[in-house]
């Protein structure tokens, strides 16, 4: 285990991959005997790309990603979770009011979403009634998130500064982007799936998780291991002490977003679970299949490492 890893996640200024950040950053990789650096990289398709081509070894990124690099789960694995449920936020434009849990107010407005994470808010229009051409509803990508070589994107908070611009009517986002959009004004949340807005379904499409291609885990089963138990670690050290977030966020957040982190971070100690169960898989499945990202029914054991699930 001495040589360097590199775990890779598509969003930093963030509370969607922070268990992840954390490991790195509270020494819980390092208490596992591994040397793992954070990377950004941005979206969340090119981490999974990345994986593939073995110039990341994790990505800590959305579950259901991972078919835009490996078809049908042939060659990647989900280690475990960062936390359980889809965790995006629908905002829209406070002067909108828009009611808690309306997705009728997106008929012919423009929602922000990033590539792949915009299926989230698809398929719960698509659950919950709405029929994005029939509604004129636009989905997509925001001004200044277009993959640049050498450029840095953190979506979250691009999204809110979008909004607060009035570029776009809302966006399908993380918690920290829905924070500042809230806090600053220009944004009203309109569906947080994770605390029972939306379709119930929804909760189940995606999770923050853990992966690993399988060439990884069979060659070095015991770094995969490692991984499992940092997350966890890392988890168990944030629910025993929140404001450890805010030691965090000083470190890698400007300003504004490291005052924000704990106070999202103790709203998603409930979902901080390592596990990932048949159930998720079953329901992720039949989402990704309805998106046309998948064609069969793989196996429990197909999407997930389940050798590891003694360390969850």
């Amino acid at each position: 285990m001495s040589r360097r890893y590199r775990l890779a996640v598509p969003d930093l200024i963030s509370n969607s991959y922070f268990p992840a950040a954390a490991a790195v950053e509270l020494g819980c990789f390092a208490d596992e005997g591994l040397d793992v650096e954070l990377a950004l990289i941005f979206p969340v398709d090119r981490c999974y790309e990345e994986l593939k081509a073995g110039t990341v070894d994790f990505v800590g990124g959305s579950a259901h990603s991972a078919l835009a690099a490996f078809p049908e789960w042939d060659g990647v694995k989900l280690l475990c979770a960062q936390g359980q449920g889809m965790y995006w936020f629908l905002v829209m434009r406070a002067d909108l009011q828009a009611q808690r849990g309306d997705l009728s107010i997106v008929a012919g407005k423009r929602i922000g979403a990033a590539p792949w994470v915009e299926m989230g808010l698809r398929g719960m229009l698509k659950a919950g009634g709405i029929d994005i051409v029939a509604d004129d509803v636009t989905i997509a990508s925001i001004p200044g998130t277009k993959p640049v070589p050498g450029q840095v994107v953190n979506f979250g908070v691009t999204a809110a500064n979008a909004l607060a611009e009035g570029l776009i009517d809302g966006f399908w986002a993380n918690g920290m982007g829905a924070e500042v959009a809230v806090t600053g004004g220009a944004g009203t949340i309109v569906v947080d799936v994770r605390r029972g807005d939306g379709p119930e379904e929804a909760f189940d499409y995606t999770m923050a998780s853990i992966a690993a291609s399988d060439s990884l885990i069979q060659r070095e089963p015991e770094v995969a291991a490692a991984a499992v138990r940092a997350v966890r670690r890392a988890q168990e050290a944030l629910r025993a002490d929140a404001s450890l977030a805010t030691q965090i966020g000083r470190k890698l957040f400007p300003e504004r977003e490291a005052g924000l982190i704990a106070t999202l971070i103790k709203r998603d100690l409930p979902y901080y679970e390592a596990g990932i169960s048949p159930a998720f898989v079953k329901r992720m499945n039949a989402f990704t299949r309805d998106m046309g990202i998948l064609q069969g029914d793989p196996a429990y054991e197909q999407v997930v490492a389940t050798q590891f699930r003694e360390f969850w």
